[in-house]
This record gives C-alpha cells, sequence and structure tokens, in this order.
C-alpha cells in the first residue's frame, strides 16, 4: 500500500482550510482596484487579511498578542502562503493607514459569494447602503 501523495484537506491546518474558502481572485481584483498595496510591499493586504482572521479565530485582544502568536507559528506560515510573521509595528502600520474601503467592500463580496449558503431571513436588509464606517480622525 502505497502513500498517498494527493493533498486532501487531511493533515492541513485549520485556519488553512477556513482561508481556501476565500475568493481569493475576488480580494485580488479589490486590491487592484483599491490600490491597496502601492505602498505595503512587505504586508501586502492578504497577509493582513490573514493576520486579522488568525486573530479573530484565535481570540487575540491585541495587534502584539496576534503577532506574537504568528511568531510562535514561524515554521507553519507556509501552509498560509507567509514567508514570516509580520512584525508588530508593520501591522500596526497597516492597521493604521491601509484604508478599510478594501475590508468593507470584500464583505459584500463575500456576501454575494456565499449567498446560496445563507438563510434568507440575514440576507434581507444587508445593503452597503446600511452601515455606516466612519473612523475617528485625530
Amino acid at each position: 500500500m502505497g502513500k498517498d501523495s494527493e493533498k486532501h484537506l487531511v493533515g492541513q491546518p485549520i485556519l488553512k482550510q477556513i482561508i481556501d474558502l476565500f475568493p481569493r481572485n475576488k480580494f485580488d481584483e479589490l486590491v487592484a482596484k483599491h490600490n491597496s498595496d502601492k505602498y505595503y510591499k512587505s504586508f501586502p493586504s492578504w497577509t493582513e487579511f490573514i493576520s486579522l482572521l488568525f486573530g479573530i479565530l484565535s481570540r487575540c485582544d491585541s495587534s502584539g498578542e496576534i503577532c506574537a502568536g504568528m511568531q510562535g507559528l514561524q515554521g507553519k506560515l507556509s501552509y498560509l502562503g507567509l514567508e514570516s510573521a509580520p512584525a508588530k509595528s508593520t501591522f500596526g502600520d497597516g492597521l493604521r493607514d491601509r484604508s478599510n474601503e478594501l475590508f468593507k467592500d470584500f464583505y459584500f463580496t463575500l456576501i454575494n459569494h456565499f449567498s446560496d449558503f445563507l438563510s434568507v431571513s440575514r440576507m434581507e436588509g444587508v445593503h452597503l447602503s446600511s452601515f455606516i464606517f466612519s473612523i475617528p480622525q485625530q
């Protein structure tokens, strides 16, 4: 009996399996539309998205905790398509300076993409105009 060399979900980290559900091509289209990687050569939008998702699923309370948690998994980040964990300062700069419009648009893209799986009651009244996104200026 030979070794199964095909890659299935077995053996892949759960976070990788979740990330594979997201339509990367649609995310990349939005990155191009918003030009959100223009000033972030070492911290692309996709890395920020994965880092934020890691923080949510790991129940992290701060950006420092996210970065430290990802650094603890340094050898396994290649599964997620990352070379290394983001530095705390780089992560903070991205959160502070990068426009949230990309992630807002991706949220609504995901609602549309997964609409067949969502219950109708959750879809009613979900419109871009019903959300107010404002970031207080300092």
